[in-house]
């Protein structure tokens, strides 16, 4: 597994899904053996157990950045079979979690702080986390080169060129981006990167990047049609 952060008293963990291009992100509080999962898939639930387990850590919850059109969250089954937390954002719909996340909202579990961040425009309830004020996890709101479709879910070209610009490049530039997925072989960027090198919105006006948006042509996702569903319950195909 790769390791992309270690330090005296946290360690992040990206976990990949190759089918999605998911990026479930393993964060650990050395200290106290806890441990979060941003965003974890279904399909991927028993793998990321066990390496927690091996490790000896015990998970204590689960975050969701949105409902997934993409793949069916795991939130549901390692609740169940581990009793962690589940955390979903505000308006999401997934009625069946634990805890619902609104702007300015703070997890803290050991020495790993995550503070959310409501970064509509994937989808309206789409939120960010920054983890002790030097990392953020952008769901489908910000990729490295990229960013998010807007053209289902309630989606918004408009409200996601202000959420990158007026509240993700707001933060230091050498913030550390973690992006929800990627299709491309990158794992993580910088703020400062995103805002100088994206070429969807690095530089561009608003209009820019509605063009750009509105002509991407995107196929459906291909689970689209049970993972919304699926995911409002916090995984539990319905």
């Amino acid at each position: 597994m790769m390791v992309i952060e270690k330090r005296n008293e946290i360690e992040i963990k990206p976990l990949y899904d190759t089918e999605s291009g998911t990026w479930t992100y393993l964060l650990l509080d050395i200290e106290s053996k806890k441990a979060i999962l941003i965003d974890p898939v279904l399909e991927k639930s028993e793998r990321d157990l066990s390496y927690i387990l091996s490790m000896g850590y015990k998970l204590t919850a689960t975050i969701d950045t949105h409902m997934h059109a993409d793949h069916i969250t795991a939130a549901g089954e390692l609740r169940d079979k581990t009793g962690c937390d589940s955390y979903a954002p505000e308006s999401s719909g997934a009625t069946c979690a634990n805890h619902f996340l609104k702007d300015g909202d703070t997890i803290q579990i050991g020495k790993l702080r995550l503070k959310t961040i409501h970064t509509p425009g994937h989808t309206p309830c789409s939120i960010s986390l920054v983890l002790n004020d030097a990392y953020v996890f952008t769901g489908d709101t910000l990729f490295v080169r990229g960013c998010g479709r807007t053209d289902f879910q309630g989606g918004s070209s408009e409200a996601l060129y202000e959420s990158i610009t007026n509240k993700l490049f707001q933060l230091p530039e050498e913030t550390i981006v973690f992006p929800g997925h990627d299709y491309k072989g990158f794992v993580y960027s910088t703020i400062g990167e995103e805002k100088k090198w994206n070429p969807r919105i690095a530089n561009k006006s608003l209009d820019e990047f509605k063009s750009i948006m509105d002509n991407l042509n995107l196929p459906e996702p291909k689970k689209i049609h049970e993972a919304v569903p699926a995911n409002r319950a916090c995984g539990k195909v319905v």
